[in-house]
């Protein structure tokens, strides 16, 4: 993979972080997670925060290194000092009160890359407590996901997962970078501003049309059928109708030539502001069809389409089973095997796979010290204080 023979120091937690350290460890970084001697705090999670750690730590190697410790802090040091990139999300000025920020640890590595994840980039924010929750309510996502007055946070945590896409985006410039000029550099990724960035197009539209945005349950949408209908069999299907050829050949499947020689009905913009009275029929007509059915319709028209699916079924999907896109992993603490989604991407048409599996607590401690120089009896004597 791209990033072969790069070494990352991860001083990171919870699930920004952790996963710009995965995407690099899929990609071939050698990433080596620092830990608390009681371990990454999502090691402990229950509920919906059960999958944190296994979704986001796979391909690194973890020690366990007690920064309050001088011992353990000079460890830290060591390891950093020798590395191509560090990443971390802890509260502003946390490393750097430790001497292991950017501009202590680049005068001994001028190469170094140094990326921060936080909550805030530079500004009247930047001291803030985020997470991914207070981020989008903030910023407006919240607002356009539920209903007027409602507002939802989306249903997976988007803002640290993309918060961390940006971290790599960065870590990737600062690399290509330093290949040219030797130097390294910080990066900076923020929860706040990628979700700015998220609802960009909202703000877009403000100024271009002078109206604000409306919820996305209450909008009216750009397309004249984009909905989700009930099958016969009472199940759910999401088709969308979003060119004029869809929908030529959408009538023509189903016989329909009332509706596609009707001229009120010619164009998307015609049919989408006759959606009090196309929807209607629509329901009528799918709901006399089988999911499975419909499905099958749709797929052979070129219609989009998409079963209204939970998260536990994608692990019986036949695409993602059959494209090698589910990964193996030995969950942690004896709980058995189980699967995880790769990078959802192909490098010269290869997946990205499982070089580490899902590291115990510390497992690979007294590795990576002999690599940093230490001697057998100094690592026995590290470990016991």
């Amino acid at each position: 993979m791209s990033l072969n023979g790069i070494r990352v120091v991860e001083f990171c937690h919870m699930i920004m972080g952790p996963t710009c350290g995965m995407i690099l460890g899929d990609l071939g970084a050698d990433v080596i997670k620092v830990e608390p001697l009681n371990g990454d705090a999502t090691r402990r999670l229950r509920d919906d925060g059960a999958g944190f750690f296994p979704a986001y730590n796979r391909n690194k190697r973890s020690i366990t290194l007690d920064l309050k410790s001088s011992d353990g802090l000079q460890a830290a040091k060591r390891l950093a000092i020798g590395a191509d990139v560090i990443i971390e999300n802890f509260r502003p000025g946390t490393l750097e009160r430790l001497g292991l920020g950017y501009k202590e640890l680049s005068k001994k590595n001028a190469g170094l890359i140094y990326c921060s994840l936080k909550g805030f980039l530079e500004g009247p924010y930047e001291n803030r407590t985020a997470l991914d929750e207070v981020v989008q309510m903030m910023a407006g996502l919240a607002y356009m996901t539920g209903p007027e007055g409602r507002p939802l946070r989306a249903g997976a945590s988007v803002i640290d997962i993309m918060g961390g896409m940006w971290g790599v985006i960065g870590i990737q410039a600062a690399l290509a970078n330093r290949a040219v000029t030797g130097k390294g550099q910080e990066v900076t990724a923020a929860l706040y501003e990628t979700t700015v960035h998220a609802v960009a197009q909202h703000m877009s539209q403000f100024a271009v049309t002078g109206a604000p945005s409306i919820p996305m349950p209450e909008s009216q949408r750009a397309w004249a059928v984009y909905d989700i209908f009930t099958t016969k069999d009472s199940k759910q299907l999401f088709i969308g109708i979003v060119s004029d050829k869809q929908w030529r050949l959408f009538c023509e499947e189903f016989k329909r030539e009332d509706l596609l020689n009707n001229p009120s009905l010619a164009t998307n913009n015609q049919r989408s502001a006759a959606r009090e009275h196309l929807k209607p029929v629509l329901e009528k007509l799918f709901s006399s069809l089988s999911q499975e059915g419909l499905m099958a319709i749709c797929e052979r028209i070129g219609l989009p389409f998409a079963p209204i699916t939970k998260p536990h079924e994608l692990f019986d999907d036949p695409h993602l089973n059959q494209s090698g896109n589910l990964l193996d992993i030995t969950l942690p603490n004896g709980k058995g095997k189980a699967q995880v989604p790769g990078l959802p991407l192909t490098l010269g048409g290869l997946r990205t796979e499982i070089r580490y599996d899902l590291p115990e607590l510390g497992e690979h401690s007294r590795e990576i010290l002999e690599e940093l120089g230490y001697s057998k009896i100094q690592i026995d004597d590290l470990i016991a204080s």
